[in-house]
């Protein structure tokens, strides 16, 4: 519940404050150059998914988004806990922090994206980044909530190999 107040919340809040800004000070059709050929604030519409793949299927992407902040709600509310006590207990912890925290950031960014969806049919991408390279002239526009969402899915694979290498070290006599 703590991963709930301390990281989702106060990620969701910026989220939205930035997306309230970018809607009140950018004009769609003149972006701010923060770094000359690198880094432009811009007000761009995305009415799909990543990079703008399936674009104009809101009512389809608000419905994933609900089950998946259901879901991660409920994985963040439930916890199972183990019986054992101390070391195998810290290890415990430390472990599924990495999920609760993987948890804790999706369910901040579907949330904001999902605001954003049903607030204005679309989401609101405002961060785009030139890095100069053929796949990424421009990388496509993005905002806090898309972040939390790449940043869950880092934290999770991190979860995933900490606790495969655990379960797959030999149990020692």
């Amino acid at each position: 519940m703590k991963y709930i107040f301390f990281v989702s919340l106060p990620l969701y809040v910026l989220d939205r404050a930035t997306k309230y800004l970018v809607l009140h000070s950018i004009d769609p059709d003149r972006p701010i150059v923060v770094v000359q050929n690198f880094f432009h604030l811009v007000n761009i519409t995305n009415t799909g998914a990543a990079f703008g793949s399936f674009k104009n299927n809101n009512t389809f992407f608000i419905v994933i988004s609900c089950l998946a902040a259901l879901l991660a709600l409920v994985l963040l509310v439930v916890q199972h806990r183990p019986t054992q006590s101390g070391a195998a207990k810290s290890v415990w912890w430390i472990s599924n922090a990495w999920r609760d925290v993987s948890l804790a950031l999706l369910l901040a960014g579907v949330l904001g994206n999902l605001t954003d969806r049903m607030l204005y049919g679309h989401v609101i991408d405002f961060l785009l980044f030139d890095l100069h390279i053929p796949f990424a002239h421009p990388w496509p526009a993005f905002n806090v909530a898309d972040s939390c969402i790449c940043f869950a899915v880092i934290f999770f694979m991190i979860h995933s190999f900490r606790t495969e290498k655990k379960t797959s070290e030999p149990v020692q006599p």
